[in-house]
Formats: C-alpha cells, sequence, structure tokens
C-alpha cells in the first residue's frame, strides 16, 4: 500500500469520520463476516429491491474485494465493504447510499447485507442518470456504462478499464458460494465505444506515452502525486499490497487528492501490469524509501491470500527481475523489501500472506534452461470433436495461448486467446488430456531449479488458469514428455534426464495432479 509523502492517510480518514459523525444513527460496530449463503441471499434481495442484475451486483462487488468485507477496515481510497463505498474527497457513494437507503453509515461500512444493498442503491441511481429504462435494465449487456461509472473513475478511459474488468468477470463466470455462470456477451459500450481503455497502445504514441517496462500499460498517475526526478540513486524494489482493486488503484492514483502513487501496478487475476510513474521520477509510496526505491503495488488485501495468484507472481517477479537487472539491485531480500521492512513506516504489507521465498525463486528463475528447446509433438483437441487443433504459445512476458480449432477442412478464422498467462520464456509448453474428459488440456514445465509443472484444463472454448500440479519434476536440462503412461485415458508426464545416467522418470495423472 502506497504512503503519502509525510504521512498515512488517516489524517483524512480521520477528517471524513468527523465530518460524518453527525449523521451515524448509532456508534460503530466491528464488522463480522456473513455466511456465504447470507451474502448471496443478500445480493438477491438487494438486486430484486433496486431493479439491478444479480449477476452484474455480484460482478461489482467480486472485482472490487472478492466478495470480503475485510472487517470493516477501508481501503487505500477509503472503500467500505464488498461493494466498496468509498468517501473521500472526489467520491461519496457511502454517503450516496446512505441517502438512497436509510442506512446508517457505520452500518453501511460494517454489516455486508446493508454494504450490498447500499452498492445496489447507487448503481441504479446511476442507471437513472443513464437513462436506462426498465427493458434496458433487464439486459446485463446495458449496464456496462452504469458500471463504468460507478468506478468514480478520474476519466472515461479509467472507467473503461474498470468495466471492462467487470464484464470479463461476467464473461467467465464466478465460482464458488456466490456464483455467477460463464456466458458469451457484448456489452454494450454506449459512449466508452470511442474511448480505448486506460494505458491501450495507440500508433504514433509520445515517447513520454510509452511505459519503460514494455509488456505494461502507461497510464501517469496525476503529477501532485508524486515528485519529478530523484534525491538518490535506485537501490531498492519495494513491494506493496494496493488495499483494493487494480482498476481502483490506478484511478486513485490519477485522482490529485490522493497524495499517493507507485511506479507499478499488478492486477491479480492475470499479472496484467500498469505503469504510473517514471522510473526516474520519485512515486510517493514508502516515506523514507521514496528517494531510492522503485514501488510495485500489486491488486489485493493483506488478509486474504486468494488476491496472491500464480499469474501475479510470475508477472510480478518478471517486471522484478527487469528493474533488478536494470539497476543493479541484488536479486535477494537486501535488494527486494516489502513496505513493512522500510523505515518510519507502520504499513503491514505485503503481509504474512505474501510468499517471499517463492518469489525470490521467482525472479532468480529467468527461463528454464536448455530443456526449453524441445517442443515434441503432443495431441491437440481442445474442444473434444475428435479433429485436433492449433495451438500457439506466445512466451516473453505476456505468455498467452492462442487456439484455432480445425473445421475438418481448415482453422476456423483467427486464433483466438484461450488463457492469458501461460508459458513463459524458457518454459517448455505441452498438451495432453490430462483429467480424461476427452479434450486435451495444456501443460508446462518451468524446468531451472524450480521444476514445477501447471496445467491448464480445457473448458472446450478455453482453458482455465494454470494449476501447479507437480513440486520438482524435469528441472534444469532435462527432457519432458507427455503420454498415456498406464492407459488409464488420462495422459501422464515423463522426463528424460539427458546426462550420463539416462534416467526416465514417470508421474501419473490422477485427473487432479501428477503423482
Amino acid at each position: 500500500m502506497a504512503g503519502t509523502r509525510s504521512r498515512w492517510r488517516r489524517g483524512a480518514v480521520a477528517l471524513a469520520a468527523a465530518a460524518l459523525a453527525g449523521a451515524v444513527a448509532a456508534p460503530p460496530t466491528p464488522a463480522t463476516a456473513a455466511p456465504r449463503d447470507a451474502v448471496d441471499s443478500a445480493f438477491q434481495r438487494a438486486a430484486h429491491e433496486f431493479g439491478v442484475p444479480r449477476d452484474v451486483l455480484v460482478a461489482v462487488g467480486y472485482g472490487e474485494s472478492r466478495l470480503d468485507a475485510h472487517g470493516g477496515k477501508p481501503s487505500q481510497a477509503n472503500g467500505y465493504g464488498v461493494m466498496h463505498l468509498a468517501s473521500n474527497p472526489t467520491r461519496h457513494t457511502l454517503e450516496r447510499a446512505a441517502t438512497l437507503t436509510g442506512e446508517p453509515v457505520a452500518r453501511l461500512k460494517s454489516a455486508t447485507p446493508a454494504n450490498i444493498r447500499g452498492g445496489a442503491a447507487v448503481l441504479r441511481e446511476l442507471a437513472d442518470t443513464e437513462g436506462l429504462t426498465a427493458a434496458d435494465r433487464n439486459r446485463v449487456t446495458a449496464w456496462y456504462p452504469v458500471v463504468a461509472r460507478y468506478s468514480g473513475a478520474a476519466d472515461d478511459a479509467t472507467a473503461r478499464l474498470y468495466a471492462d474488468a467487470v464484464y470479463d468477470l461476467l464473461q467467465q463466470g464466478i465460482p464458488g458460494p456466490v456464483p455467477v455462470p460463464a456466458r458469451r456477451l457484448r456489452p454494450e459500450l454506449g459512449r466508452y465505444a470511442a474511448v480505448a481503455p486506460a494505458g491501450s497502445t495507440v500508433a504514433g504514441a509520445l515517447a513520454a506515452a510509452v511505459p519503460e517496462y514494455p509488456p505494461a500499460r502507461w497510464v501517469p498517475a496525476n503529477s501532485a502525486n508524486y515528485a519529478v526526478g530523484r534525491s538518490s540513486r535506485i537501490t531498492t524494489v519495494i513491494i506493496h499490497v494496493t488495499q483494493g482493486s487494480y482498476a481502483g488503484t490506478v484511478s486513485w492514483f490519477q485522482n490529485p487528492s490522493a497524495g499517493v502513487s507507485a511506479h507499478y501496478v499488478v492486477k491479480s487475476s492475470n499479472g496484467e501490469i500498469t505503469q504510473m510513474v517514471r522510473e526516474g521520477d520519485t512515486a510517493y509510496h514508502a516515506r523514507s524509501g521514496n528517494a531510492y526505491g522503485l514501488g510495485i503495488e500489486h491488486e489485493g488485501y493483506v488478509d486474504n491470500p486468494a488476491w496472491f495468484t500464480d499469474a501475479m507472481y510470475r508477472s510480478s517477479a518478471a517486471l522484478t527481475r527487469y528493474l533488478c537487472d536494470k539497476y543493479g539491485i541484488p536479486k535477494d531480500r537486501n535488494g527486494i523489501k516489502g513496505h513493512n521492512e522500510i523505515a518510519g513506516n507502520d504499513h503491514t504489507d505485503p503481509g504474512p500472506n505474501w510468499n517471499w521465498n517463492y518469489y525470490i525463486s521467482l525472479v532468480n528463475q529467468g527461463g528454464g534452461g536448455a530443456g526449453a528447446r524441445y517442443f515434441g509433438g503432443s495431441p491437440t483437441d481442445f474442444s473434444g470433436d475428435g479433429r485436433d487443433d492449433v495451438v500457439a504459445f506466445t512466451h516473453g512476458t505476456l505468455a498467452d495461448v492462442y487456439v484455432s480449432t480445425s473445421t475438418g477442412t481448415g482453422f476456423a478464422g483467427t486464433s483466438v486467446k484461450w488463457n492469458d498467462y501461460f508459458g513463459l520464456t524458457g518454459e517448455t509448453p505441452l498438451t495432453g488430456d490430462f483429467d480424461g474428459d476427452g479434450r486435451d488440456d495444456i501443460v508446462v514445465f518451468t524446468q531451472g531449479t524450480l521444476a514445477d509443472v501447471y496445467v491448464g484444463l480445457s473448458t472446450g472454448t478455453g482453458f482455465l488458469a494454470g494449476a501447479k500440479w507437480h513440486d520438482w519434476f524435469a528441472p534444469n536440462a532435462e527432457v519432458p514428455a507427455v503420454g498415456d503412461v498406464n492407459g488409464d485415458g488420462r495422459d501422464d508426464i515423463v522426463t528424460f534426464t539427458h546426462d550420463a545416467a539416462a534416467d526416465v522418470y514417470v508421474a501419473l495423472s490422477t485427473g487432479s495432479s501428477f503423482a
């Protein structure tokens, strides 16, 4: 979590609390976690009361908080609860929700059903402002401009970044006790159709608009939130957790009243990166560490490890490796520190849920060795229709996976992205039906010193996020392969040590891991 130039945001929170004290009908009570079935019921009731599609309401809340109220504690932008009802100098959805619902501010902060109801009320008011009719409100696709406005973004480009993230959730579906089914959607963008999402690459862009780290977006922080130049050489990468959502953090750093910023922000779900301050300028993120530190914010909350996905770890580690190589920073805990380790700070991020050992190992991995040159043929019927398809692994820092399905006489259309972050440079990707469902999946061998194995299962139209199926297999320059070794209908993994011993090892698939 970024820090101010001279003090943390507690002062702003205290002022906001004092201003609201007269409006609070009851003293604040500690927030308690509501049972998941109660949360689902609260979404259904609020959706019905205010005429907001239940799935839109859930997707907004999930994108903001993973449906976690975080014990009633505020986010970096002073937002509360599952729906991130905010009270800051430029956004007052908390107070507006109190007016619309009659709920006391304290209850909106601390009680999840009230917070969800408040979010639904604000969304409905924005829908009325956007001119949505009753028929419009029944269409999930029509709520795109409303969701964009709910973001409270500094500009339409960042608002679109926020709305795109919510509609990605609606497309992909949300699992768990408050589920949202996956579906194909074409959102009705309205005026946002003419707006490129923040950080989109534009032909002929000025050099200042190009990120220094090539895979990143460039979205500049407000000039009030950083200082031009440095008073010290760069010696440290400082790891933060945003205490808020990715798009919300990007928007907050664009807000001149924030007083905070960071050089880079990393998204939880797919490792997307936005640069907001030039590396040669002083971001306000770590008080005494501002002069010599490069700040990387990670989407999430310190108390919820679910935000720290493998895609985030890998993407951030590649960024940190780049920064360490560029500025001669040690790739260890002397050169890479947490916000909580910087003198003069009272922050706790990245917190006890951040896996430092794994992160530092990824920073130092940087490729899988000679074994990565082998790309053996393997089955590629990803849709399960009996015809093999074609697949491309982009590698690099994007590490996307594209598929073109076979029609029997050709490959359909242009390739479609089936996975957002899988198979980095130096890792070895292969394919096989590892869960025995008749659809081929993808597997990657990280090799190197970690030698992990990740699998992305096919749904028939995409690959699920990579999950670790084996902890130590095909290290360094060993040669991995895939095949159904025991004939049980599930493909297994094989490695050839390719050394003086010339041993061959097999790990059998259980359907959810390699034994």
